[in-house]
């Protein structure tokens, strides 16, 4: 078979790839495989498609793969559960967008460009919204930002239980078991099914001189704003452990932030930050902490701060305590560290310098009347509950389809063919959850898209 040239790679080029391999002094490409045992490798041509070394015909070719996937700027969406439809303004992208930022890496300081400055007025922005002193640079996604502070927790306290809600996200906590499970011990914490909050009964009997730390939500993976964290946090104080708390950032305009209802440890996603969706993507994670070298010292990836240089006025960004970090430690660092989405970061600071303290408050309230007329105006339609009707909510609410006769399954297909993402389908995830879905509302959705969705309703439900 002749050999391709690749246009996108290179080094394919046969003098390329001869000239490397003579530097190497090696005969060929499968000499550098030697060292994989014979009954681990495959024995046959991979089953690839034929290449397209056209770049128009690619481009092409990707074109219609992803005109196979139906946006929420083509379809009327009210599913959350993890990637949230809010709005991004322009000049988000537009920042995001210019050369010298437009990098996930964080950067040296030999071709800073006013990132260090940026990513440090990120830091400084979410420690204001969060209430809390230190701020990282962000980790792959908030999945990730919690399986890290739970780890952070189990360090500083020396234990290695960790109590977790069990209202979150099912692949929230299977990245958590995945990344922790070979160091930390979990339990779970029953919500009360009345009102979709932590059972401070089941957490009583549950803490320990044993717990590192309870984790769990404000507003928890239903939607259900916790109004009891001040409480958790002190059963869990008074046996030395710590509270994480896993906040969305776009709430905090109008919720108190964690550090106020006792919380050592806050942790989340950005995405809701001025970050697009992008079919899943989008994500990146923060952790904060007060200004305590036992907790600051535990942060695994970069931390920027700023000093004053030598001229009146003008003053550096750089990295505090580099020297925790696996760049400098490498494999005895804290944990590993990676190029991360300090763009992301860049973007959030954005959307935050934008909105500023009122406009947080605003988009908090506004996303709050939404869902409060949603869930009015959905409650009413026969066949459809709301679940926990006595809690306050934020942006989600879980919905009972039981006395509909249909499958949450069968109702979204319905939803589809009327180009409307339904809900999140909890049925299998959750005991007693047969048949209940959560539904998503944002500052994006109006009265007629929530008219558009019980409309809707009232014809697939017949």
């Amino acid at each position: 078979m002749k050999e391709l040239t690749y246009p996108y790679i290179p080094n394919s080029a046969p003098r390329a790839k001869q000239a490397m391999l003579t530097e190497l002094g090696v005969e060929d490409c499968e000499a550098l495989f030697a060292a994989i045992p014979p009954e681990l490798r495959l024995k046959r041509t991979l089953d690839l498609p034929e290449p397209i070394l056209s770049e128009f015909h690619l481009e092409k070719h990707v074109n219609q793969i992803l005109s196979r996937n139906t946006s929420t700027e083509e379809a009327l969406s009210f599913l959350g559960s993890g990637c949230y439809q809010h709005y991004v303004p322009a000049v988000c992208d537009e920042i995001n967008h210019r050369s010298e930022f437009l990098t996930a890496y964080s950067g040296r300081a030999y071709e800073d460009h006013g990132r260090y400055q940026a990513l440090f007025e990120y830091a400084s922005m979410m420690g204001e919204l969060l209430d809390m002193d230190v701020v990282n640079l962000p980790t792959y996604d908030g999945f990730q930002a919690v399986a890290t502070s739970m780890r952070m927790a189990a360090n500083i306290t020396g234990r290695k239980e960790i109590l977790v809600s069990r209202a979150i996200h099912p692949d929230k906590l299977s990245k958590i078991r995945e990344y922790n499970g070979h160091i930390l011990e979990f339990a779970f914490i029953d919500f009360d099914p009345q009102n979709g909050e932590i059972d401070l009964g089941a957490l009583e009997q549950a803490l320990s001189s044993r717990t590192a730390a309870v984790y769990f939500e404000n507003p928890n993976f239903f939607g259900v704003i916790e109004s009891q964290g001040a409480r958790i946090s002190e059963l869990v104080h008074r046996q030395g452990g710590l509270s994480i708390v896993g906040a969305d950032p776009i709430s905090l305009g109008i919720l108190a932030p964690p550090a106020t209802y006792g919380a050592d440890i806050a942790c989340g996603d950005i995405q809701s930050l001025g970050i697009h969706m992008q079919f899943g993507g989008g994500h990146a994670g923060y952790i904060a902490t007060r200004d305590d070298p036992a907790y600051v010292l535990e942060f695994p990836n970069r931390i920027y701060g700023l000093v004053p240089t030598k001229v009146p006025g003008e003053y550096g960004f750089g990295e505090v305590a580099f020297e925790r970090t696996s760049f400098m430690a490498r494999e005895n660092g804290k944990e590993w560290v990676g190029t991360m989405a300090n763009l992301w970061a860049i973007t959030a600071s954005v959307y935050l310098a934008l909105m500023g303290p009122q406009g947080m408050a605003e988009v908090g309230q506004t996303i709050t009347a939404h869902v409060q007329y949603a869930i009015q105006t959905l409650s009413k339609i026969k066949g459809v509950a709301l679940q926990f009707p006595k809690s306050g909510h934020f942006r989600e609410f879980v919905l009972d389809f039981s006395r509909s006769g249909k499958s949450v399954a069968e109702v979204n297909r319905a939803l589809l063919a009327k180009n409307i993402f339904g809900g999140y389908d909890l049925s299998g995830k959750f005991p007693g959850f047969t048949n209940h879905a959560a539904y998503c509302v944002t500052e994006v959705h109006t009265k007629a898209d929530i008219d558009r969705l019980a409309q809707a309703f009232a014809e697939v439900l017949i």
